[in-house]
């Protein structure tokens, strides 16, 4: 029996980062399916904005501002939405940050943001949402990968983590998921033209515009399998690459990335977290011990 593959009759999509780059764009062109678009962004990201340019199109976009690092507020979001709008039938994750990391400069800080944000982000809205999904015994999920999740980028120390851990925590869950009637999907772009990717500070390959990214990601909605990767003339190299020595891996993305042009930055004495509080101590009362 085919898993489930929703459908704009069926009920409401939940896109989690949907303000800007390729989430707003999705958003949009879901719209445009006739879907009825849940979208969580944080209360300071610019998410009315969408809202309005979604006016005229089939379906329609609804706001909901939490921030996808609040484990509660993602699970009542979840029931907002389903109170307010309909049924979740589709979930996709793209929330995500990209804080780059150089060796030579550690930071913790650095590390926790992104992974809270983009792996834990991801986790607090899959609970709920499959749980959701599990009572009526249909569902399907998005997760926003990334090529980084092939090989370690330069810079891409956290963030590349990251989304390597959503692609095996998406293959671990499938067996399970096909069992309870829900898709799960991993999308893995390349390089996209999003405020995101304008951070980085190497040449990207085979950069894509943001809507033809999402035109990319809709279709692999509709018809595509459990990965779908783009662009091809990058991301196919890449695939055949992993079966390579790492020797030429490295020298390879060296290469194309001119990272040994970039000069080596400063230093940063390494800061650790400050120690927990003591906690208070209780006097015990003395007691007199009669002979």
């Amino acid at each position: 029996m085919a898993i489930y593959r929703a459908d704009p009759g069926d009920g409401v999509v939940w896109l989690t980062g949907g303000s800007t780059g390729i989430g707003r764009a999705l958003a949009l062109d879901l719209a445009r399916e006739g879907y009825t678009v849940a979208v969580t962004a944080r209360a300071q990201d610019p998410l009315d904005e969408v809202v309005t340019a979604a006016a005229g199109l089939p379906g329609r976009i609804l706001p909901f501002h939490c921030d996808v690092t609040d484990e509660a507020g993602m699970a009542r979001t979840v029931e907002a939405i389903e109170a307010s709008a309909g049924s979740i039938v589709l979930a996709i994750f793209n929330a995500g940050i990209y804080l780059p990391v150089h060796a030579e400069a550690l930071h913790l800080p650095a590390f926790r943001a992104v992974y809270d944000v983009n792996l834990f982000g991801v986790v607090n809205g899959l609970v709920p949402a499959v749980a959701a999904m599990q009572k009526r015994n249909r569902g399907h999920i998005v997760l926003i990968g990334s090529v980084t999740a092939y090989f370690g980028w330069p810079s891409t120390g956290a963030y590349g983590a990251t989304k390597a851990a959503l692609n095996i925590m998406a293959e671990a869950l499938r067996f399970d998921f096909d069992k309870m009637n829900i898709r799960i999907q991993v999308m893995n772009p390349g390089f996209v033209d999003t405020p995101l990717a304008a951070r980085n500070k190497f040449l990207m390959p085979a950069l894509m515009p943001v809507d033809k990214a999402s035109a990319r990601i809709l279709r692999a909605i509709r018809s595509g399998g459990f990965e779908t990767t783009f662009p091809r003339r990058l991301t196919w190299a890449l695939k055949l690459m992993r079966l390579m020595p790492h020797a030429l891996v490295f020298a390879f993305i060296s290469a194309v990335t001119r990272w040994k042009a970039r000069p080596l930055m400063p230093g940063r004495m390494h800061e650790p977290d400050p120690p927990p509080a003591p906690a208070p101590t209780r006097r015990r009362k003395s007691k007199t011990v009669r002979g």
